[in-house]
């Protein structure tokens, strides 16, 4: 890959990478505060001041390296989690739940955004590919932050979902993986497990509900 093809992936993808972690950080916070916990409110994590939820290392340093490393076959990376104290929500087991559905339910959002937005640049008859190739961009780094974030393994939001859907003996096992998981789920995501038997079906499918969502605007706008 040359130098001019990484500045024009780095150039498309940019804009979506940082709405989709910004949003979806703030809207863990947003969440948290609605359901009784203030927290992210007093550190300021609730804004869209993407500045505020970069992690040098897990959002700028990791993907790059992986980018070159592997030419662009592979990437990951991370933003500063929202800080959420649990107890301090009015039940902390059910909200719990929705705090964690926030953010993946902010990607989603995003992603049906970029593809009304790319319809939109369809329909006025937009033909610079800079633009409908961002909104392309927007749509896949959205599904990929919906889909990986569901996976069910804590501290990943999918994993809180679980141990607030179980009953508490098998909640409190899943909640003790904790500790370790982030070292499961990147075994698991090197060796392609959540890839191939998670990530790729999760975002075909909400692919297809996205589409299915949006067809009468197709039908009304082409």
């Amino acid at each position: 890959m040359d130098f001019a093809q990484i500045v024009q992936t780095v150039a498309l993808y940019a804009l979506p990478v940082l709405f989709a972690i910004t949003v979806h950080e703030a809207a863990h916070g947003y969440a948290a505060r609605h359901f009784g916990d203030p927290t992210a409110a007093m550190l300021g994590r609730i804004t869209l001041n993407p500045v505020k939820h970069i992690d040098p290392l897990g959002t700028i340093a990791l993907p790059l390296m992986l980018y070159f490393a592997t030419a662009g076959a592979f990437l990951f990376g991370y933003a500063k989690p929202v800080p959420v104290n649990f107890g301090r929500l009015r039940n902390p087991k059910r909200d719990m739940v929705w705090v964690a559905l926030a953010g993946p339910g902010a990607n989603l959002a995003q992603a049906i955004g970029w593809t009304v937005l790319l319809y939109a640049l369809v329909f006025f008859g937009v033909e610079e590919r800079f633009f409908t190739e961002m909104c392309e961009a927007g749509v896949l780094v959205n599904l990929v932050m919906f889909a990986f974030n569901l996976f069910p393994l804590p501290p990943l939001d999918g994993g809180r979902i679980l141990v607030g859907l179980l009953p508490q003996p098998l909640a409190w096992q899943v909640s003790r993986i904790e500790p370790w998981g982030f070292f499961i789920v990147m075994a698991l995501v090197i060796t392609g497990v959540v890839s191939s038997l998670w990530m790729r079906p999760l975002m075909q499918l909400t692919g297809s509900a996205i589409k299915a969502l949006l067809s009468p605007l197709r039908v009304l706008l082409f």
